[in-house]
């Protein structure tokens, strides 16, 4: 059974998700209409409007599940639409593309890192720590805050090493098609037609197995920049 308090967190950490997720679409838009496609402009998604990128089953459904079940919490908003034929570069820039996404959320790690060292460095100089202001569910404003900081941190930190997977739909596999050529990016396609399943096993089988790949990446890419991070 959950507490009040317990909803309150998997909520947070949801609602920073969506936000992360919603800037990280918006950054493959701007960069792509700074490499000369217009195409998510021109369907009014250049926005921070939540209503202009929610899917209800990305956004919402599934990182509630997730952050149920424990582990890994995963989002994602809609797509922001590009037409890469409409590219300067098309080659070059499609790697900025996809790469925005993941810088986006790396940018937003270290203002959410900068925002609760100084909160924290106000807690010291206060000599009251977490034991002022209205408590809420159990913890104090200040408490609520630091929380809300460290998660923001903890969600683009992940979103941001989880798009850098190589497989589609994911980031990380526009960045690895920039290095092929011949026959290892036609090895590279056919091993594409299997990323469904290759993710889902990735996520789910193999960590029932004993076996968790996924979780040791991102315990030592974002876990160990989470953790200088916040004690910078």
């Amino acid at each position: 059974m959950y507490s009040l308090e317990n909803i309150a967190r998997i909520v947070l950490t949801v609602a920073l998700l969506l936000v992360a997720a919603i800037i990280h679409e918006v950054a493959h838009g701007y960069v792509a209409h700074l490499c000369g496609d217009d195409t998510a402009k021109e369907a009014g998604r250049l926005t921070l409007n939540p209503a202009r990128h929610l899917d209800p089953f990305g956004s919402v459904v599934l990182p509630i599940i997730m952050a149920i079940a424990g582990g890994f919490v995963f989002s994602y908003a809609k797509p922001v639409p590009y037409n890469p034929y409409r590219l300067k570069n098309r080659r070059r820039d499609e790697v900025l593309v996809a790469l925005a996404g993941p810088a986006s959320n790396l940018l937003q790690a270290v203002v959410g890192a900068l925002c609760f060292n100084g909160a924290w460095a106000l807690v010291e100089a206060s000599n009251e720590l977490y034991f002022s202001g209205p408590v809420v569910l159990g913890l104090t404003g200040m408490q609520w805050l630091l929380t809300a900081l460290s998660t923001y941190v903890w969600v683009n930190l992940m979103l941001a090493f989880f798009n850098l997977i190589p497989l589609p739909p994911l980031d990380g596999s526009k960045v690895v098609c920039y290095f092929l050529k011949g026959d290892a990016l036609t090895r590279y396609y056919e091993v594409q037609r299997y990323a469904m399943p290759i993710l889902i096993a990735v996520l789910y089988l193999l960590p029932r197995l004993g076996i968790d790949p996924l979780g040791a990446y991102l315990d030592f890419f974002a876990g160990n920049l989470y953790d200088l991070l916040l004690g910078m």
